[in-house]
């Protein structure tokens, strides 16, 4: 077996034909309790991390947003209110289970009528050539089997004068913060995981992952190698989380 055969699922070497099949065990585990998670993994600090990419992403009224790993649609929602009525926001997801308790919250929130769903891989997106003006993935792109194909495929599906927005965890920017973050990943949060979603081996591999995942200036490289343009992130919380921002000129 050699390299390209074989990718990370955290710390753990698997053949890259069975990470999609694990990260959606991972989420079909977690789905039923993913926004209590999220709430308490962040102290509700997610919505601000949230709030500061749906403003990086510069949607206006009447524009088309593919959202790649939508969750339950924090960011899709948002967008919906934005793009109003000639707009249309494609919600999206490659873990059917999250994919249909994102659509269920829609409904109960009242989003209907500019939001789409559907299943899809990011690594190949099914549309064509130009068609939205903004891709946004929310702690998403660490899952993905390659990275750079994904942003590959965003870049092409992008219209002339498009963005993307990549929302992830990071890596904290002083070792005094990333020692407290090591003690938090992966102490405090699998135990979390274990009393509240009943669910410790999920949420190791969030940590995991999350250290697996480039660093800043990495990503922001993939992001240029895919041809983006005027790329920059904006780290977060000290760096635990950034949003990278590259266009499609």
């Amino acid at each position: 077996m050699n390299e390209q055969d074989t990718t990370h699922f955290g710390y753990e070497t698997v053949n890259t034909e069975d990470k999609a099949k694990r990260v959606r065990g991972v989420f079909d585990s977690v789905a039923g309790n993913y926004d209590l998670m999220n709430d308490l993994m962040s102290m509700g600090v997610h919505r601000l991390w949230k709030r500061f990419a749906v403003e990086l992403a510069g949607v206006r009224s009447g524009h088309k947003i593919l959202d790649l790993a939508s969750g339950t649609g924090d960011l899709a929602g948002r967008f919906s209110g934005l793009v109003g009525a000639d707009g249309l926001v494609v919600m999206s997801d490659i873990n059917a289970a999250m994919l249909n308790e994102g659509r269920s919250r829609m409904v109960d929130d009242g989003h209907i009528g500019n939001i789409q769903y559907s299943q899809i891989n990011a690594e190949q997106i099914p549309f064509p050539d130009n068609t939205f003006d903004c891709i946004t993935i929310g702690f998403g792109l660490r899952n993905v089997t390659d990275k750079q194909a994904a942003l590959n495929s965003m870049y092409r599906a992008l219209k002339p004068g498009g963005r993307l927005l990549v929302l992830e965890f990071s890596h904290p920017t002083t070792k005094p913060l990333q020692s407290i973050y090591d003690l938090y990943s992966f102490k405090l949060l699998p135990l979390m995981g274990k009393l509240v979603a009943r669910d410790e081996d999920s949420y190791r591999y969030l940590a995991e992952s999350i250290r697996m995942h480039p660093d800043q200036d990495s990503l922001k490289e993939m992001f240029v190698s895919a041809g983006f343009e005027d790329c920059d992130y904006h780290n977060l919380t000290g760096g635990i989380v950034a949003v990278h921002r590259g266009f499609k000129y």
